[in-house]
């Protein structure tokens, strides 16, 4: 059954079929379909950025993901039963030559899953988002649906893994097969990133994994996670700093051991250190 998007009104099956006009979808019906790792591998290799989002967003390499991110796309949510759901892999997303990239670990199954933008339309982006737009990183300090008007300047927003996990756990077969694409993203927007912003240790850790895969110089033994962990990372032209974050879920913001003050300093001084 289809049913009507929130913002356009447009009406789309769940899972949504690529090419039919959702919101920012960059994928057509003839883009190629990676159906195992080796397919991302090859895909991702010599992608352009619109490339690789469109490629991603249609990824089927792991099994377990799709079926898990299809079943919720069909099912739903009881409170969002009149929405259609993105049910596809959620590609990164915001400005293609930023200073300050945000690395997460994967889509909430009824957040990113169903709006198809990452950490849009739950709890954690109600967070993250506020305190972009308070810190000048976006226009506005919701995101609920793709198509809202959100946009981002001077920071883009990727996911470790592009599927909602179940138990958000993805396996360690599934992050590597992932990694392609986080790969290539990452390399694309290297030359005009300063600043990594890395929520929560999972993030943290496939940033150092990612970063040293390009050519990015990793310390011996490699640095802890902690909320507001900051280390240089050199390359061949200037620098990277990772600052760390504690991730912006219910569990930590419920809980008082992430404030909106503690996230702010984190995108201040990533801000800082982009020069942005």
């Amino acid at each position: 059954m289809e049913l009507p998007h929130p913002v356009t009104g447009t009406a789309f099956a769940s899972p949504v079929p690529p090419g039919q006009g959702w919101p920012d979808d960059l994928a057509a019906g003839d883009t190629p379909v990676a159906c195992s790792a080796s397919d991302v591998a090859a895909l991702a290799a010599d992608a352009s950025l619109d490339q690789v989002t469109a490629c991603s967003s249609v990824c089927r390499a792991c099994a377990r993901l799709v079926q898990w991110r299809e079943d919720v796309a069909s099912t739903k949510r009881h409170s969002f039963a009149g929405e259609p759901y993105w049910g596809r892999p959620t590609p990164g997303w915001g400005d293609p030559e930023a200073g300050v990239l945000i690395v997460g670990l994967a889509p909430a199954a009824n957040g990113g899953n169903r709006t198809g933008r990452i950490f849009t339309g739950d709890r954690s982006g109600d967070w993250l988002f506020a305190a972009l737009h308070r810190t000048g990183f976006a226009n506005q300090p919701t995101s609920e649906h793709a198509g809202d008007g959100l946009r981002l300047a001077g920071v883009r927003v990727v996911a470790t893994v592009r599927c909602a996990p179940p138990d958000n756990k993805p396996t360690p077969a599934e992050r590597d097969a992932c990694s392609a694409w986080l790969d290539r993203e990452v390399g694309l927007l290297l030359p005009s990133v300063r600043a990594v912003v890395a929520l929560g240790s999972y993030a943290w850790t496939a940033a150092l994994t990612t970063l040293g895969r390009l050519g990015v110089s990793i310390p011996r033994p490699r640095p802890k996670f902690g909320h507001g962990a900051e280390v240089v990372l050199p390359r061949v032209v200037g620098a990277v700093t990772l600052i760390g974050s504690y991730h912006p879920s219910q569990q930590n913001t419920f809980t008082g051991k992430l404030t909106e003050q503690m996230l702010d300093d984190v995108f201040t001084r990533a801000a800082a250190v982009a020069g942005e």
